[in-house]
């Protein structure tokens, strides 16, 4: 089977987009598979963190795994920080990494833009993300549009550190779904639905209330008109609504647009929001029974396990052809 290794960080509450672009993949992935799905600490902590919030939200993002449904039995679901190949391989990436490769990272620009003082860890993480997915020897890699560039300099170390050491990585691939990579915000359609935007009201977070949701959507922005048609160029906010309605109701596009014909904007918001209340309330539930049963943990540690014996293996043979004495 094919390897598979994606993360999400334990910053902000995860959202409706993550769920639908990403999570849901994973369970799909897990099937056919061999996949490493980790909550990445260490990417969280090159923006400051308050310690106790770090810790609370980075168990609430691995319980939201498994509440999403993967299953600990088929893919292996852990910590970062747990796994320490990866701080390891992440400082020898850096010695292979060239400044202006770091330079022409946008996310980099986009999150020191108006700072007076930027860590170094946060230009130098894409050394640590190639770290992650190098460890693994990962066939294929869950990315977003947005995380293409990410990948590419993961592959162009991948490919640097065989020519100059010999064979070692897989050069990985990236897995972009045709659809639902991309849920948009509500309150701006050409913007990516996000964890990290300031407003609440931009995105529906996985463990909102259903009343939450409620208002959310029926705030959300529409376009002029009242027409329900899927036109991403001239109505991009009522199309990124029909996406979300799409996969939380199990309907088509054109069973959308065939079902709210002549209706407006008022019936279509009222039921979407019914539609992702109850695509969410079986996941927000199976959420409470893993943090109440105390089996995090438990799952936490064994899937670190799992990776380490990887992990460990692809650390030793990249030390031994970088030079680096045995123990």
């Amino acid at each position: 089977m094919k390897r598979v290794l994606s993360g999400i960080q334990p910053s902000g509450n995860l959202t409706l987009g993550n769920y639908i672009g990403a999570m849901k993949n994973f369970v799909k992935l897990q099937h056919d598979h061999q996949c490493y799905f980790m909550v990445v600490d260490l990417h969280a902590i090159t923006v400051p963190q308050e310690p106790a919030a770090l810790h609370e939200q980075t168990e609430t993002v691995a319980a939201l795994f498994l509440a999403a449904g993967i299953d600990p039995a088929k893919a292996s679901v852990f910590l970062q920080s747990h796994v320490s190949a990866h701080a390891e391989l992440g400082w020898l990436m850096t010695t292979l990494v060239y400044m202006g490769e770091l330079e022409r990272m946008t996310q980099f620009k986009d999150k020191s833009e108006g700072k007076e003082s930027v860590g170094a860890g946060l230009f130098t993480y894409p050394a640590l993300m190639a770290a992650d997915i190098l460890l693994y020897n990962a066939d294929l890699v869950p990315v977003g549009d947005d995380q293409k560039q990410h990948l590419e300099i993961t592959r162009d170390l991948a490919h640097r550190f065989n020519k100059r050491f010999g064979e070692q990585f897989i050069v990985p691939e990236p897995y972009i779904p045709q659809v639902g990579a991309r849920i948009m915000s509500l309150d701006d359609a050409s913007k990516k639905m996000s964890k990290s935007n300031p407003n609440p009201g931009s995105s529906i977070a996985l463990l909102d209330e259903p009343d939450v949701i409620r208002k959310k959507i029926s705030r959300a922005v529409t376009d002029s008109g009242r027409e329900i048609k899927y036109d991403p160029a001239n109505k991009p906010e009522v199309s990124n609504l029909m996406s979300i309605y799409s996969h939380c109701a199990d309907l088509s596009i054109a069973e959308i647009e065939a079902k709210y014909d002549g209706l407006g904007y008022g019936p279509f918001k009222k039921d979407l929001a019914e539609a992702v209340v109850g695509a969410l309330e079986p996941l927000q539930q199976r959420y409470r029974d893993i943090r109440s049963s105390g089996e995090l943990r438990t799952i936490l540690r064994q899937g670190a396990e799992q990776a380490s014996v990887i992990a460990n293996e692809t650390l030793r043979g990249v030390k031994e052809k970088m030079g680096f004495v045995k123990p």
